[in-house]
């Protein structure tokens, strides 16, 4: 059985350890993250959906560096906003925003709506250079709710209760949260593409 090296395109250091544990059950894949490789450029994620802009990293980081890339977009869709912020999540409080900034917006907007269901979804692409080798997905059901309960997690885990648990993300542990969450399942969906590349 062969090692695989695999990206991951991203500097964003609270996803890649998700990441790593997430994956942690494929001692045959050794992940670097974008902090442990020169040259990995900053994508602009301009595009229209989530699945979109994860392409677009995946691709253009491994033919940037040649080697085999896991990108992920994760979008929050809020059933009374009309799905906003979606592709916008991390910027929903303006460009230069904090994760606490997006709550407290998002718990602002919310103020007084009955309707509080809404729903995360990450997109994984996974891609070698001059190919995109293909895409997985992971969604999880929920609602926002009316106050910031719990400190784990970061984004907008304080104020997403998962429907299956009853908590925020915030309040479960990093294991809890990896069984049902958006990323987790994305990334679990992805491990088949994975296998098969291992066993070439």
């Amino acid at each position: 059985m062969k090692q695989l090296t695999i990206l991951l395109g991203t500097h964003n250091r609270d996803k890649v350890r998700e990441i790593r544990e997430i994956m942690s059950s494929m001692p045959s894949v050794r992940i670097l993250s974008a902090d442990n490789v020169p040259n990995v450029p900053d994508v602009v994620e301009d595009g229209d959906t989530i699945e979109a802009n994860a392409i677009k990293k995946a691709t253009e980081i491994a033919n940037a560096t040649g080697y085999l890339t896991l990108s992920d977009d994760t979008g929050l869709f809020v059933d009374a906003l009309d799905g906003a912020p979606g592709v916008m999540a991390a910027r929903f409080a303006g460009e230069d925003c904090t994760y606490r900034d997006n709550r407290l917006k998002m718990l602002d907007v919310m103020r007084g709506r009955e309707n509080r269901s809404a729903r995360f979804q990450t997109v994984v692409a996974l891609a070698a250079p001059e190919e995109l080798v293909g895409t997985a997905t992971g969604s999880v059901e929920g609602r926002i709710t009316t106050e910031e309960r719990g400190e784990n997690g970061f984004g907008y885990d304080a104020v997403f209760e998962a429907v299956e648990t009853g908590k925020t993300f915030g309040e479960m542990s990093e294991a809890d949260k990896h069984d049902i969450s958006h990323r987790g399942r994305a990334f679990r969906n992805i491990i088949p593409l994975i296998d098969k590349l291992i066993h070439q």
